[in-house]
């Protein structure tokens, strides 16, 4: 077999997915197809892409480096035709952006790629009203949220693709009891007062309460947070409460950040646009931007890094 773009698209709808299935959806194809599609691919390099684990997979080494290929690839192609920049005007994106520490990294990443797009960002905190915005044409993109099984719904005006689903974490005080633990368990924290961010409009709270009430408890002490991080977390430090985190936090100091054991609560970010006024090179720009600024925040979250160690290395025993 020769690669095709198509084929491309494939490895990195898989990589930005973490799940051949999500990847099959978003793609259109059945999850067999894609499954088929992807073995094709690797006897065709000579080597896995792909580590499968239960809860999803992950590029290998060398499917990383194929994977950053083929987003070049799919850049550089999506580009033939254009006229160089300096023969185009100035376009402006404006974009929505969740609650997400990947945002700066990903903005800054793009003005360099493409410096002829003009970024104006709108913070947003809810996904439902990212939505809404989208189908107004209020906004030509977005980054926003959603969860395993309630993925972002909207018009066929509308397109997205996932940037990267993340599992989510737990900040603690400390001081607190299970401040030694390698991960926690969530029942464990039934007693804990909680600071918990209000309704996105994609799911959040409700995955939380089910994650509760599937380890058997409800939360004794909520409190509705939606705020700056830091001052959320001087109060975590000062014993006031426990919080979900996501998972690339870096914490300051007197707070401690652990993986959840059994990780029952996942989060996916999302890019998603207008389809009549974002161009493929520029989809591709901000997903492959994103995806950077994230891998960059994953360098610096060694509690994250400790966590996919031990979950691959015994997914792939």
């Amino acid at each position: 077999m020769e690669l095709e773009l198509r084929h491309l698209r494939v490895l990195c709808a898989i990589a930005d997915a973490g799940s051949v299935g999500r990847a099959a959806a978003q793609l259109g194809y059945s999850q067999p197809a894609v499954s088929t599609q992807l073995r094709r691919i690797e006897r065709h390099l000579g080597e896995p892409l792909f580590e499968r684990g239960p809860s999803g997979v992950r590029p290998t080494r060398y499917g990383a480096e194929v994977v950053e290929q083929a987003r070049d690839v799919l850049v550089r192609a999506a580009a033939i035709g254009h006229r160089p920049a300096a023969a185009r005007p100035r376009r402006t994106l404006r974009v929505a952006a969740t609650n997400s520490p990947m945002l700066s990294g990903t903005v800054s990443r793009v003005r360099a790629r493409l410096p002829e797009l003009t970024i104006a960002v709108t913070s947003v905190y809810s996904s439902s009203r990212i939505v809404e915005l989208l189908e107004e044409g209020a906004v030509d993109a977005a980054i926003a949220a959603d969860y395993p099984g309630m993925e972002l719904r909207h018009s066929t005006a509308v397109r997205h693709r996932g940037i990267v689903t993340e599992p989510t974490f737990v900040a603690l005080p400390s001081r607190h009891r299970l401040r030694q633990s390698p991960q926690v368990q969530l029942a464990d924290l039934a007693e804990d007062a909680w600071f918990v961010t209000p309704d996105d409009g994609a799911g959040w709270p409700g995955v939380f309460y089910d994650a509760c009430a599937a380890a058997g408890f409800t939360p004794v002490t909520v409190h509705e947070w939606l705020g700056d991080q830091t001052q959320l977390q001087s109060m975590i430090a000062d014993g006031l409460g426990v919080s979900l985190v996501q998972p690339t936090l870096r914490p300051i100091p007197h707070v401690v950040v652990k993986p959840l054991a059994g990780s029952p609560l996942w989060c996916r970010y999302v890019l998603a646009w207008r389809t009549e006024t974002v161009t493929d090179d520029v989809v591709e720009t901000v997903v492959r931007s994103a995806t950077d600024a994230y891998r960059d925040l994953v360098a610096q979250a060694p509690h994250l890094r400790t966590w996919a160690s031990r979950t691959w290395s015994v997914a792939g025993a």
